[in-house]
């Protein structure tokens, strides 16, 4: 079981207090990175995990397949940028995901849900490309109901001009709010650079960090390429700027730190190392009580 604080390591006197070249996982095809959490760093802001999908072409007849399995103390939020995907879960939830529209899923106490191709998209080619973050919840709102919505585009508010496209993907940023609602103070931006155009990352929050998914970026001189993460030191503005002769596009992410420690095992996280045994025990012995209408024959088992 890994732990992490909710407080910043102090970092070098420049902007760049930490950098994170994730972890690459094959799965059958699909490769996966891991930025969050690693040695490097375990969280930024309330976001305690981040993975990058892809890019992936899945050829005809295949698919992604993700069966069901449990969450607790936490949100997951799923953005894509290429690709479907249909989420299941085990409150009734049907809903399809496409580029540009947020997933927002509040596991609270305790939900199950499946991540899968349709068979629609499953009879062709299709391309897969997105990120996957959790949110870790505030102690007040750990036990809370579970719950999922689905926000389109128009959820979200894009802010653009001189190279720059912004789309606000939750919480606050360059003066516009997204409608997503969260339970915590976070912002989560979508940013596409045009070659040779800059934009500036606030210093309101205390952590900030940018994922770069596909071409480069430049922050004070240094030149960053796509599958990193760029994590900020606090307290000043950030510039960042696309040197390269192609379009730069990345997430950035951040907000003030979790109310203390929490544990993470698997897919649970918690400020009790309690809960998370109670978790595994709960999901090991079928006690989580659901089941996900139209994927009730799958499930992940608890890792050994």
């Amino acid at each position: 079981m890994s732990t992490f604080s909710a407080a910043s390591n102090p970092g070098p006197d420049g902007l760049l207090q930490t950098l994170v070249v994730p972890r690459s996982s094959d799965i059958g095809g699909f490769e996966v990175r891991r930025a969050l959490p690693s040695a490097q760093r375990r969280s930024v802001g309330p976001f305690v995990f981040l993975d990058e999908m892809g890019p992936a072409l899945l050829p005809a007849g295949s698919g992604l397949d993700v069966r069901p399995h449990p969450h607790i103390g936490l949100a997951t939020v799923t953005y894509l940028f290429d690709g479907a995907i249909v989420h299941r879960d085990g409150a009734g939830h049907t809903q399809t995901i496409l580029p540009g529209e947020v997933n927002w899923m509040t596991a609270g106490r305790g939900i199950v849900h499946s991540e899968r191709s349709s068979p629609e998209s499953r009879a062709a080619d299709q391309r897969i490309w997105g990120l996957q973050m959790w949110v870790g919840l505030p102690r007040a709102h750990e036990e809370t109901d579970p719950g999922f919505v689905h926000y389109d585009r128009h959820a979200q508010p894009v802010v653009e001009g001189e190279g720059v496209r912004a789309q606000v993907v939750a919480g606050s940023l360059f003066g516009q709010t997204s409608s997503v609602r969260t339970l915590s103070p976070l912002f989560y931006g979508d940013i596409v650079l045009q070659p040779g155009a800059t934009v500036v990352l606030p210093a309101e929050h205390e952590e900030r960090a940018a994922y770069l998914a596909e071409g480069s970026v430049q922050v004070e001189g240094q030149t960053h390429a796509a599958g990193r993460l760029l994590v900020f030191a606090p307290g000043r503005p950030v510039t960042l700027a696309n040197p390269g002769s192609a379009p730069a596009r990345f997430a950035v992410v951040g907000g003030e730190p979790l109310d203390g420690p929490r544990y993470v095992w698997w897919n649970f996280v918690s400020s009790s190392r309690e809960r998370i045994e109670q978790a595994k025990q709960d999901w090991m012995r079928d006690r989580f009580g659901q089941t996900v209408p139209g994927d009730e024959t799958e499930f992940i088992p608890l890792p050994q």
